[in-house]
């Protein structure tokens, strides 16, 4: 092995290796396992949120195929409506084009065009990540057999009267002309106003005044709502308003969606352009009037003089007027929630239109049937109560449950180029006809050939193929193989974020078409956020690429990296002077196997994590600790005999029987937290082992009895068959974890151990074996490990040499400690380097010493002799003098109510955590010195 651990010399190779052969394929004899990798978008880049989702389904994937289980991880990408056409739409326009230049049919093959060329980007990331997904079975959202699906599932939900077309209320985006989802809409905090406006009564006797953040819909308004036990708005009920501007009387209603202690308790109400104002307009009957176009600009529905101007150009107009006329109270500054597509980044308006929508609230369709509700939505809901889904953490249901029990019908259609076309054909009369294909149409529906039919020119959401994922995927609608195995699968991994967009619509679909859930687990992760715990975002230049995480990336190629795209120049340069700061000098290559097992460390269920480079460079240590163990073990056992001979005699140390028995713990715990979704507690039960126990301890005790010259040959043998035993299945147990690093190794290792395999990731998981757990070692060996560590604890406070022999008396040592003191005496002279070692009679006086406890034995070292009393004073009392400058320092800092105030909590967290480490520093020092003193 090279003497330096090297994550690009390997990395990469083995991955090849690994897809070239096969081995990320289905083939274990024992139960099916299935994860459905939530599709990425083709237009996606690996972001940190993908990369820690990603190395919790591959490490359970790993675990599950490692255990013999038919394990499948299933691959696939998205298409991504909006974010791809406007991809290929912004190259359209660099060129002086429109998609509107090359038509429906030529834009739709230059989007394929660029997925063959760009549109791979996140799969390559996946294969840098480890990811053993089974690439031979990757699906994309249009490709034919999904298409099929698609329009099974659209055609039988229509036929069974669960589609229906109508005009809705949806979330529009006046630059990209379609309807969009919740998901697509971010909603933020800004700065606005509020305008306060007289509305006056028809008949003269005076005027309301309502409030609005949007006065240009006013236009469109058709009442004014008041809470009907307002006393202040009793008689106004049923009276009418001259609304401003528009020469139309509105009504006053009484409703009570208004709050009488909001504003004046006043509300207009405009259905066409607010949501709750919808649900107030149907419970009224009252008109809906749409004044905006597609681009949100004032239509033939509003007054002429606004009719062409943009929604904000008419706001300005508006409120002129209304100043003219007197009827502007007044104008507040106002904070209020502003929604913007996060693609276009304009802001989303209300907007009334004609969609697609799949019924999820109807009890029954008017001809008797059962409605949405029944048949699709009630049954999603039964499958989490009923315990047929299990969501972690279970908290999770009840978010599931809020969503479910307040749903709308789903709005499906979207008015696009670039996805599933709606499979509806419409004649010259607007009669519409659902199939499967034009041909099924006239056939379905007895339409001669001289009927012209035209499609639909709208596609569906992309979240109504992705709701079909668990299904389609395998094959869907036809009867398959890989269906009747792997559906149900098995767990979902995904964030909180989805649980309404995805999660909830695949189990209604999976219901629906496969009488069946889609999955028996739902395992929700937390958010990856800053080391502050701040959401990574451009704006606030904290954003991590986890594939600079891997490689390494130099300053100012990050600073470049950070600012690309800012339009702000004073946030650019905000954000290049934080990063220069936080990475002076870069990040530094940490290798994918650090980095996957700072995530699986840090993987709590259902909690946010703070990525800290700290952690990650810690466990780039942790792989240079496993590699630097692997060449002591093959250093010392190549060429040699390692026991695997039946015929030769083996011995066994109580530390070889020591470190099999702590092995099947650590397997019995690493196999129950991957079980129970604890990667973290996986991973420090690896690490805790590996580090700790068989580096730190194991590889030191095997020293005396390799190097002595008195070893029997068969103890020898004995530990050299652990050492390598154990760090063959070390490496098994590690890597679902990391598996770049282990499959090194272990191509080593495995034939010193007698193990045969082309592969670590085909061979069986570690069992833990009851037979091997001697607890009689472990209680010999905590002994040892206490008296050694005792030892080195007095001489690392008096500041002795590692290489200088110390004397050891033994004060109140019992027949046990004295048994263990002789058959383990050579581990203790090497490892805690003493002079000797003397158990004190009961009746002597023991000398003024350094004490340390091992049990009710104390270990007693005579300083006299051993140190400078007076050099030793002088170094404690400088020690001292600098913790309590330091101590001072801190608490000044503390105490300064700006810091205090204005710092970030964790900053100054951290500032009081480090005064409390210098104190109990200094309490130490002090003790100490009184102790030298007293010599």
């Amino acid at each position: 092995m090279d003497k330096t651990y090297s994550p690009h010399a390997i990395e990469q190779r083995w991955y090849q290796t690994w897809e070239d052969k096969g081995y990320f394929a289905p083939g274990g004899e024992g139960a099916p396992f299935c994860i459905m990798i939530p599709p990425p978008n083709v237009t996606g880049s690996l972001h940190m949120g993908h990369a820690f989702q990603d190395t919790i389904m591959d490490a359970l994937t790993r675990f599950h195929r490692m255990r013999g289980d038919n394990t499948l991880w299933q691959a696939g990408s998205d298409h991504a409506g909006i974010a791809t056409q406007m991809v290929v739409e912004r190259q359209l326009n660099a060129e002086g084009r429109t998609r509107h230049d090359l038509g429906r049919e030529a834009f739709i093959e230059r989007i394929w065009e660029w997925k063959a060329e760009s549109g791979n980007t996140i799969t390559r990331q996946l294969r840098r990540m480890g990811a053993s997904l089974d690439w031979s079975r990757e699906r994309f959202t249009m490709d034919a057999g999904l298409s099929e699906a698609v329009r099974e599932v659209f055609v039988r939900l229509y036929e069974d009267g669960l589609i229906y077309r109508g005009q809705r209320l949806v979330n529009w985006d006046p630059v990209l002309h379609t309807a969009v989802s919740d998901l697509e809409v971010i909603s933020e905090e800004e700065q606005g106003h509020m305008w306060h406006m007289r509305y006056p009564l028809a008949d003269g006797s005076g005027h309301v005044i309502v409030a609005t953040t949007r006065p240009e819909t006013m236009l469109g308004d058709t009442a004014v709502a008041v809470h009907p036990e307002d006393e202040r708005y009793r008689n106004l009920i049923g009276k009418t308003i001259s609304l401003p501007l528009t020469g139309r009387e509105i009504p006053v209603i009484a409703d009570d969606y208004v709050d009488p202690e909001f504003g004046s308790g006043c509300v207009k109400i405009t259905p066409a352009h607010d949501f709750n104002d919808y649900e107030v307009g149907r419970r009224h009957d009252l008109p809906l009037i749409n004044i905006f176009t597609v681009d949100a600009a004032i239509n033939a529905n509003g007054p002429e003089k606004y009719r062409g101007l943009d929604r904000y150009e008419a706001r300005d107009a508006i409120i002129h007027d209304l100043k003219e006329l007197g009827l502007l109270e007044k104008i507040d500054d106002h904070k209020l929630m502003v929604p913007r597509g996060d693609r276009s980044g304009v802001v989303i308006e209300p907007y009334l239109t004609d969609q697609w929508f799949v019924d999820l609230t109807r009890d029954e369709q008017a001809d008797g049937r059962p409605g949405g509700r029944a048949r699709i939505t009630l049954p999603a809901i039964e499958a989490v109560e009923s315990g047929r889904i299990r969501f972690v953490p279970d908290n999770w249901k009840n978010t599931y449950y809020e969503w479910m029990r307040n749903i709308q019908d789903w709005c499906i259609s979207r008015q696009i180029w670039w996805g599933h076309r709606i499979p509806c054909w419409y004649d010259e009369a607007g009669n519409g006809y659902v199939a499967r294909s034009e041909e099924e149409a006239r056939e379905k529906y007895k339409l001669d050939a001289d009927v012209a039919l035209e499609q639909d020119s709208d596609v569906l959401d992309t979240w109504f193929s992705s709701a079909l994922w668990p299904f389609s995927t395998l094959g869907w609608p036809g009867r398959t193989q890989a269906l009747q195995t792997w559906y149900p699968t098995s767990v979902l991994v995904t964030g909180f974020d989805i649980i309404f967009f995805w999660v909830a619509r695949m189990v209604m679909m999976g219901q629906y078409f496969m009488q069946d859930v889609p999955f028996r687990e739902v395992y929700i992760h937390g958010l990856v956020r800053d080391a502050h715990g701040q959401k990574m975002s451009k704006s606030k230049g904290n954003v991590l690429d986890p594939i600079d995480l891997i490689d390494g990336i130099e300053l100012d190629a990050l600073v470049e990296k950070r600012t690309r795209g800012l339009m702000q120049p004073q946030m650019a340069k905000k954000i290049e002077q934080q990063t220069r700061r936080d990475f002076p000098d870069g990040i530094p290559a940490f290798g994918t196997d650090a980095l996957r097992f700072t995530f699986a460390a840090l993987a709590s269920t259902g909690r946010d994590i703070n990525f800290d480079l700290g952690r990650i460079e810690g466990y780039r240590n942790f792989c240079n600790k496993l590699w630097n163990a692997a060449r002591y073990v093959l250093m010392n056992t190549e060429g040699q005999d390692c026991g695997q001979l039946e015929e030769k005699e083996v011995e066994l140390t109580v530390a070889d029987r020591w470190i099999l028995a702590r092995l099947q713990q650590a397997e019995q715990e690493v196999i129950e937290s991957i079980r129970t979704y604890r990667l973290d507690h996986a991973a420090q039960a690896i690490y805790e082992f590996t580090w700790n126990e068989y580096c730190d301890w194991y590889l030191e005790l095997s020293k005396p009895v390799l190097t002595h010259p008195d070893s029997p040959a068969a103890r020898q043998r004995g530990t050299r068959r652990t050492l390598v035993q154990v760090l063959e299945t070390l490496l098994r147990l590690a890597h679902p974890l990391m598996p770049f690093i282990t499959e090194e190794i272990w191509q080593r290792v495995a034939p010193l151990a007698g193990v045969a395999g082309e592969t670590v990731m085909r061979q069986p998981f570690p069992e833990p074996d009851d037979g091997l757990v001697d607890t009689a070692a472990i209680e010999d060996m905590d002994w040892v490990m206490q008296f050694i560590l005792g030892v080195r604890r007095i001489r690392s406070g008096y500041d002795l040499k590692p290489s200088q022999p110390l004397p050891v008396v033994l004060e109140n040592s019992s027949a046990a400690d004295r048994a263990r003191l002789e058959s383990n005496r050579h581990y203790l002279e090497f490892l805690a380097r003493t002079e000797s070692i003397t158990p004190l009679a009961p009746e002597a006086e023991p000398p003024e010493a350094a004490t340390a406890l091992v049990g009710e034995m104390k270990v007693l070292i005579p300083l006299a002799g051993l140190i400078d009393k007076a050099a030793e004073l002088e170094r404690l009392a400088k020690e001292i003098e600098k913790k309590e400058q330091d101590l001072e320092r801190v608490s000044k800092k503390l105490e300064n109510g700006n810091f205090v105030n204005k710092a970030p909590e964790a900053v100054v967290q951290k500032e009081r955590e480090k005064a409390e480490e210098t104190r109990t520093a200094l309490a130490n020092l002090m003790a100490q010195k009184e102790k030298i003193a007293a010599l």
